[in-house]
């Protein structure tokens, strides 16, 4: 289990009285849960709390190498672009496209600190868009050039035939039910944490909210293998393994990428791929895929002539 914190801890942590502690409690914006009449605060959450709130990142002057047939992208873990990036390394000889499975915040980050030529993300906004303000957030003006790449169907995982009858977010916090999560920093950690939030469920007391794996199918494994009842997870990787699933909500899935680097030739012939029979077959191939927007600019927006 991950190291709790009491209320004096926080403060000292936070370096501010503990009133301020209760005052962040009360206007549910501090990770917290009460345990026996006391208020408790997972550190690592408390961390990311801080992380996410953070506003005046130091200045990175650093530039990115040359690409030098190199092609970096960071990011949220995906089955489909797994598949565009080999068809790249197929397509281009001389050239290498990588992936560094860092998490949607964590591609972001790489992208400001000029880790990575391609951000891939879709972080949930409060208001139903998807990766603008958290971008904002950490680029500031600065904001990168942000391409659809597609949209999938988020949900939960569930063991074939779904034997502990799992139907609604609220039955996760039944008792003896198993789950498996995500890691934090990830978009869908953070879509999984709303929805438990949505539905009055307390993730923590939930057995095997803490443990966390890197990629979707590896959620699938630990269903698949029984160490788990539950997981979020795409449908993609549901019927991959021949699991169940329970449907969330579509989600966009984006690649951002600096307007410095945007028209440089490996991004835009990674870009080109988009739009070929070839990458539109995988996809459809693959239930939980739609591909209505891909490759659209959706920051900054373009419009048609005569629009």
């Amino acid at each position: 289990m991950q190291q709790m914190m009491n209320t004096k801890e926080v403060s000292r942590f936070l370096k501010v009285n503990e009133k301020m502690v209760y005052s962040l409690i009360g206007d549910k914006q501090l990770p917290a849960t009460k345990v026996t009449g006391k208020w408790l605060f997972p550190r690592k959450l408390v961390e990311q709390w801080v992380e996410n709130n953070t506003v005046n990142f130091p200045d990175n002057s650093q530039t990115l190498p040359a690409h030098d047939g190199l092609l970096i992208l960071a990011g949220s873990n995906d089955i489909l672009l797994d598949k565009v990036i080999g068809l790249f390394n197929r397509r281009f000889s001389g050239h290498l496209a990588v992936f560094g499975n860092v998490g949607s915040m964590g591609g972001v980050h790489a992208l400001k600190n000029k880790h990575c030529h391609i951000a891939a993300s879709h972080l949930l906004q409060s208001d139903d868009e998807y990766n603008f303000s958290f971008a904002h957030r950490e680029l500031g003006s600065g904001m990168p050039v942000v391409v659809n790449f597609c949209t999938r169907r988020q949900g939960i995982l569930l063991a074939k035939d779904n034997p502990v009858g799992i139907k609604s977010m609220q039955n996760l916090g039944d008792s003896g039910i198993r789950i498996v999560n995500r890691s934090l920093g990830t978009g869908t950690r953070l879509l999984f944490d709303m929805e438990l939030k949505k539905a009055g469920v307390q993730g923590e007391k939930i057995t095997g909210y803490t443990n966390e794996v890197a990629r979707h199918l590896d959620v699938g494994l630990e269903i698949l293998s029984g160490r788990a009842d539950a997981g979020p997870g795409i449908q993609a990787v549901a019927n991959l393994l021949d699991l169940d699933f329970m449907p969330i909500r579509w989600e966009r899935f984006d690649l951002l990428m600096t307007k410095e680097h945007f028209f440089d030739q490996e991004i835009q012939q990674f870009l080109g791929l988009l739009h070929e029979e070839e990458f539109q077959s995988m996809a459809m191939d693959m239930p939980g895929y739609e591909i209505d927007m891909v490759g659209k600019m959706v920051f900054p927006e373009l419009h048609s002539a005569g629009e």
